[in-house]
């Protein structure tokens, strides 16, 4: 499985949006800096996703992620891949024993396919909305991340790297 976190608050982007020509649109915004932030592990060869939404990022969060991720999992061993964040490479993080980490190199979220999620997600579940709270958001984005657990076929599109085995 590959795992990531996304941060998702108030504080959103503008993403693009349809209108007709010649018609500008008008997309609300919010300058608060309220944050939550999705926990998603995901095996790309068929599409399974275990997400889990925590209000900060740290050792503690994380152990809690990786044993959610290692109970949802019981007779499997897990070989989890990550990026060399420091709440991944704390002293304090507990790693389950059905689990292994594997890190990723420095600066490499490309070969990540974990990060797609987040693509997905501000696209398609939360892109110009203003929420009115934060609850709001986590809602919207709780929504978005069950949607995407439910459909392996859309993850294993979004994270599995297909690679061209003949030219016609």
């Amino acid at each position: 499985m590959f795992q990531d976190e996304g941060r998702f608050g108030l504080l959103g982007k503008p993403r693009r949006c349809w209108a007709p020509r010649g018609v500008r649109p008008v997309v609300g915004a919010r300058l608060v800096r309220k944050f939550s932030y999705a926990f998603a592990a995901v095996s790309p060869h068929d599409g399974v996703m275990d997400s889990l939404i925590l209000p900060w990022v740290n050792a503690q969060t994380m152990s809690l992620f990786l044993a959610t991720v290692a109970q949802r999992h019981p007779d499997e061993f897990i070989m989890m891949v990550m990026d060399q964040a420091g709440w991944h490479i704390a002293s304090e993080l507990e790693v389950p024993a059905n689990m292994k980490l594997i890190l990723l190199p420095p600066y490499s979220p490309e070969i990540n396919p974990a990060e797609h999620i987040w693509d997905a997600l501000r696209e398609d579940c939360i892109g110009n909305t203003v929420f009115a709270s934060l609850e709001a958001a986590d809602k919207a984005l709780s929504k978005g991340l069950k949607s995407l657990e439910m459909d392996q076929e859309k993850m294993q599109s979004l994270t599995g790297f297909k690679w061209i085995t003949s030219i016609s």
